[in-house]
């Protein structure tokens, strides 16, 4: 259906949309005067955040993380904080507690939970925004009752808060003390080890730094890295000679190789002229090929003498590599063999040092655990405490008459839709070429017919 369907729907059968109006109207009227009153009453809780403990002085950072009020609001909502709420107030001594529970079908649960379940069935607990602020909103048919609850939940919560935090520290209060007594006979023990291996090996400090021999081993270190060096560097110069030793820089670089370069080049240019314009058989031709010929053979020698000299140093870099490295080792092996004394010395220093750090860490630790276990101070303080709700919070009449207005005109909306889908009539002359497919021709206007009635006066009767 379109829009403008919909609104000769509605214009056409407008006595339905008013009718359930009215009954949802009436309805919701009648609801709202025979629900009993309720009220609420709400005691609003501020958690301390400053994240030092008052009695340890230790960072508490627990609550700044997202979980943290979360967690408080189901610790107000658990049963152990109802139940405490039950015992305070003494609700299951009450007689009219106990003869509703009596008229209940017999189970297995006992007074305490029926009157903790009912209490958390109308308990709501609602976080501040972007506050540490908990909201502890309880609701009933009675205004002293509710106030009294609220106030009650805020001290069984402050209490249990305070036994979540003591009951742990007290239970771990016996268990360090007997892990300080073991700690303590283990530091005796270490202390005594030490002092025995000291007078056995007339050891007195274990401080060897600027021994002489660990100086140099260090130097012998830095040797080693340097001839390591000057061995790659040798080696990768004797790969060079080896492959192309004519196009080796140290090769290159000598001088002598650099003159015999230049005056065969001379030479073969002279030789290029001479063999141009004379024949072989002539002498300046023969020569000048014996010039070039004796150049190139004394060239080939000095490069051979060069590469040969590449390679012994090469050779020679390798073997000082072996040398320094034979020494490094047997200087490790000797600093090793020096300093075995001192490394044990070193190693019963530092079990005493574990053993008295781990009794004094437990000792510290069991002074704190006693205080916490003996601290009755809370993080929670009541910032505002419930009082006794004046007017009722429900049924709020005003807000259920507009929600009836608004589902009563949806219900008659909805009710002549349907009723329009079951009998559907024409009510334009779109929905007439729509219905028969064909084109419309022409529109006869409904007109009213207006009756004209004689008049009469006094005395004077009307024409015939």
């Amino acid at each position: 259906m379109t829009l403008a369907q919909i609104l000769r729907t509605l214009r056409a059968r407008y006595k339905i949309v008013l009718l359930l109006l009215a009954v949802t109207v009436v309805a919701a009227f009648a609801v709202s005067l025979l629900m009993p009153k309720t009220y609420k009453a709400t005691t609003s809780l501020v958690l301390n955040n400053k994240g030092i403990d008052p009695v340890t002085g230790l960072n508490v950072p627990v609550q700044l993380t997202p979980g943290y009020l979360p967690t408080q609001v189901d610790i107000v909502k658990s049963k152990i904080v109802a139940l405490k709420v039950v015992d305070d107030l003494k609700l299951a001594e009450a007689p009219a507690a106990k003869e509703r529970f009596a008229k209940m079908e017999p189970g297995q649960t006992t007074i305490r939970d029926w009157l903790a379940d009912g209490l958390r069935a109308n308990l709501t607990v609602e976080p501040a925004r972007d506050s540490s602020v908990l909201n502890v909103t309880f609701k009933g048919d009675d205004a002293e009752y509710v106030a009294r609850i609220a106030n009650a939940f805020a001290a069984a919560y402050q209490q249990v808060s305070v036994d979540l935090k003591v009951a742990p520290a007290q239970k771990a209060s016996g268990y360090i003390n007997d892990q300080i007594k073991l700690l303590r006979e283990n530091f005796e023990a270490a202390q005594n080890k030490m002092s025995a291996y000291q007078k056995e090996n007339n050891i007195f400090s274990s401080d060897n730094k600027l021994d002489v021999e660990t100086a140099r081993l260090n130097e012998l270190s830095s040797q080693l890295v340097m001839a390591q060096g000057q061995s790659m560097e040798a080696t990768s110069r004797q790969r060079q000679v080896q492959s192309n030793a004519g196009g080796s820089p140290d090769v290159l670089s000598n001088p002598l190789i650099q003159t015999l370069k230049s005056r065969l080049s001379e030479a073969e240019a002279k030789f290029a002229d001479t063999s141009a314009k004379l024949n072989v058989n002539h002498p300046q031709y023969i020569a000048a090929k014996s010039e070039v010929d004796n150049l190139r053979a004394n060239l080939n020698r000095q490069i051979g003498l060069a590469s040969t000299g590449v390679i012994s140093n090469a050779r020679i870099q390798q073997q000082r590599e072996a040398e320094v490295r034979t020494a490094l080792n047997a200087q490790k092996e000797k600093v090793l063999a020096l300093n075995g004394a001192r490394d044990e010395l070193s190693v019963l220093a530092n079990e005493m040092e574990n053993a008295k750090r781990a009794y004094e860490t437990a000792s510290q630790r069991l002074t704190q655990t006693n205080l916490e276990g003996q601290s009755t101070q809370s993080d929670i303080s009541v910032l505002t405490a419930a009082s006794v709700p004046r007017s009722p919070a429900g049924p709020r009449m005003l807000l259920n008459l507009l929600l009836a207005l608004v589902v009563g005109s949806i219900l008659g909306i909805a009710a002549a839709i349907a009723m329009e889908l079951l009998d559907q009539r024409v009510r334009s002359a779109d929905d007439l070429a729509q219905l028969f497919g064909l084109p419309l021709l022409g529109v006869i206007e409904k007109t009213r017919v207006i009756r004209h009635r004689p008049q009469r006066r006094l005395g004077v009767s009307a024409p015939a």
